[in-house]
C-alpha cells in the first residue's frame, strides 16, 4: 500500500489473499467482531478454518476448563493453547509444510444492563512466523472507553484486525506493532494497558521496553510490571487495595529514597482508614524522567528497573506530570486509601500556581482532584538549599532529590514551617490541619542534604564517595553492570622520587 495506512477491511482482505496464513478464531463476550471483518472482506475461505463463540459459561468451561475469572489472562491463554493444538492435530499433516497456522482469541466484557463500568478485554494471537516453526504469541489487555455497546464492539473488531495484521507482517518490528494497534482508532475509544510478546519471533524483545513504548507512543497513560519484570495489568495489582506510591527518577536509588519510603510506610500503616490492610507499595517513574536523555533512554530505563527490582516492588511508568492525574489513575482500580511519599521540593511544585494555568479552576481545581479520593501526602523534610542551587527541571514532577548541588544551609524545612505564597497560606493551613498533608517523622537527618543528581555526578566522575550515599546492594549492582556512566575510581599516580 505504498506505506499508507490500511483500513481494517484492506488488512483483512490482504490476509485472506495470503495463501500461507490459515487459522481459527475464538471470541467470547462481544460477538464475533474480529472474524466478521474477514468474512466481509471476501475470500475468507482462504484464511478461516474455524470460528467459535462459546458464550455460555458452562459450554466455555467444558471446552477450555474452569476459570475463576472469564475475562482474564489465564482464560485467554487457555483458549489460545486449546485451539492452536486442535488446529495442528487436524491440519498440520495435510498442509503444515506450506501453511503458517494461527489462532486469534479474545475474551471481553462490554457494557450491559447489569454492568455500567468501562468495558475491557484480553486479546491474543498465537501464530507461526513460518510453516512448522514453533509458535510465537502476542497478548494485550485493552480498556473499551465507548459508552455504547455497539461502538465497543466496533472498536474491538478494528483492534483485533490491527493485531493480527501487525503480527503477520511486522513481527520483526515490535515497536511498530504497538503503533499499528491504534490504526483507525483513538485514545478516546481504546487504551491498551498491557502487551506481552513471547516465542521465537520475539526472542530479543524485552517486554519492559514494550511497556515503556505503550506510554511513549500514547497508546496508554501508564504501564505496570512486577519486580521480576513480568508485565501486568494494574487491576491485578491494585484492585481494592490501599496504595502507597513513591515517585522518583531513581537515578540512582539513594539512602534518602529508601528512608522516604520506609518512614512513609510506617505512618501509612498506622492510619485508621487502613484497618489493618496490607497496602501495595508502588514505585513510579514518569516518562519525562525516563526520556531526559533520549540517546540513553532504553538502557537507562532498564538499569533503573533492575535497581528497583532489588526492592521487590511493582513499578509504574506513566505520563502523569501532575500528581492529581496519578491519583485519578489509581482510583480507576481502587477506592481504598492512597498515600504519596514525596519531598519538600515536590510539595512546593504542587503549590506553584503557574503549573495549572490550563485548568479552568487553576490550583484549586488541581488540589480538589488530588485530595478527592482518600489521598494523603507524606512529606520528607529538606535542608534549606543555598541560592546557588537550582532545580534540574522547573516542573512539579521532580522528585525530592532533584537538585544540582548539595545543600549548604542548616535550617530543616518541614511541612510545618514551609512558606507558600501569601495568598495560599490559608489553603495550605486547611490541608495541613485536616490531615491531607503530613510530615514524615523519625527521618534520618544525615540524609536531608543528600540529592540524587549530586550522587550521580560523583558516580560519573569517579568520586568513590558516592558509595556512602547509596545502599550497599545498589552499589554492587551499579558497579557490576556499569550503570549510569559509572567510572571506576582512578588509580593514584605514583609520585616520582
Amino acid at each position: 500500500m505504498n506505506g499508507e495506512k490500511m483500513e481494517p477491511g484492506q488488512k483483512a482482505r490482504q490476509i485472506n489473499l495470503d495463501a500461507t496464513k490459515y487459522g481459527a478464531f475464538a471470541e467470547i463476550g462481544a460477538g464475533q467482531e474480529v472474524c466478521r471483518w474477514f468474512f466481509h472482506a471476501g475470500g475468507a475461505s482462504g484464511t478461516v478454518a474455524k470460528t467459535i463463540s462459546a458464550y455460555d459459561m458452562a459450554v466455555s468451561d467444558a471446552i477450555y476448563g474452569t476459570s475463576d475469572r472469564y475475562v482474564s489472562r489465564q482464560r485467554l491463554q487457555a483458549m489460545l493453547d486449546y485451539e492452536y493444538n486442535l488446529l495442528l492435530q487436524r491440519l498440520d499433516k495435510k498442509r503444515g509444510d506450506k501453511t503458517a497456522f494461527f489462532v486469534f482469541a479474545d475474551t471481553v466484557a462490554t457494557h450491559s444492563y447489569s454492568r455500567q463500568t468501562d468495558g475491557h478485554g484480553w486479546l491474543g494471537i498465537k501464530f507461526q512466523c513460518r510453516p512448522r516453526e514453533e509458535a510465537s504469541q502476542i497478548m494485550i489487555h485493552t480498556r473499551l472507553l465507548d459508552k455504547v455497546v455497539v461502538r465497543e464492539q466496533e472498536a474491538l473488531g478494528v483492534l483485533g484486525v490491527n493485531l493480527i495484521h501487525a503480527a503477520f507482517y511486522h513481527h520483526d518490528e515490535p515497536e511498530k506493532i504497538i503503533s499499528m494497534l491504534m490504526d483507525e482508532l483513538s485514545r478516546e475509544r481504546i487504551e491498551v494497558e498491557t502487551i506481552k510478546f513471547s516465542g521465537p519471533c520475539f526472542a530479543n524483545v524485552d517486554n519492559r521496553l514494550m511497556s515503556l513504548q505503550l506510554v511513549q507512543q500514547n497508546v496508554s497513560d501508564a504501564a505496570m510490571f512486577r519486580a521480576d519484570g513480568e508485565v501486568v495489568i494494574p487491576s491485578e495489582v491494585l484492585y481494592k487495595r490501599p496504595v502507597l506510591v513513591e515517585r522518583g527518577s531513581f537515578r540512582p536509588i539513594t539512602r534518602t529514597t529508601l528512608d522516604i519510603l520506609e518512614r512513609a510506610q510506617e505512618q501509612f500503616l498506622r492510619e485508621p482508614k487502613m484497618q489493618g490492610e496490607i497496602p501495595v507499595i508502588l514505585m513510579e517513574m514518569t516518562l519525562h524522567s525516563v526520556l531526559e536523555d533520549a540517546s540513553l533512554a532504553h538502557k537507562d530505563f532498564l538499569d533503573r528497573v533492575d535497581l528497583l527490582s532489588t526492592l521487590g516492588k511493582p513499578v509504574l511508568i506513566s505520563n502523569f506530570g501532575r500528581y492529581y492525574r496519578l491519583v485519578e489513575y489509581l482510583s480507576r482500580y481502587t477506592q481504598k486509601m492512597k498515600g504519596i511519599a514525596l519531598g519538600i521540593p515536590s510539595l512546593r511544585g504542587i503549590f506553584d500556581e503557574k503549573f495549572y494555568t490550563d485548568l479552568s479552576g487553576g490550583l484549586l481545581e488541581s488540589l480538589g482532584r488530588l485530595f478527592k479520593d482518600q489521598t494523603k501526602l507524606y512529606v520528607y523534610p529538606s535542608r534549606e538549599v543555598s541560592s546557588s542551587a537550582i532545580p534540574v527541571a522547573n516542573i512539579p514532577v521532580s522528585d525530592s532529590g532533584n537538585w544540582l548541588r548539595e545543600s549548604t544551609g542548616n535550617e530543616v524545612i518541614t511541612v510545618e514551617n514551609l512558606k507558600v505564597a501569601p495568598n495560599l497560606r490559608h489553603l495550605y493551613a486547611h490541608l495541613l490541619e485536616n490531615g491531607y498533608i503530613t510530615g514524615i517523622q523519625n527521618y534520618e537527618s544525615n540524609y536531608l542534604g543528600l540529592f540524587a543528581p549530586v550522587v550521580l555526578a560523583k558516580l560519573q566522575s569517579g568520586d568513590a564517595s558516592w558509595e556512602n550515599d547509596v545502599p550497599q546492594a545498589i552499589v554492587e549492582l551499579i558497579r557490576k553492570e556499569k550503570m549510569f556512566g559509572w567510572k571506576e575510581r582512578a588509580a593514584a599516580v605514583p609520585v616520582a622520587r
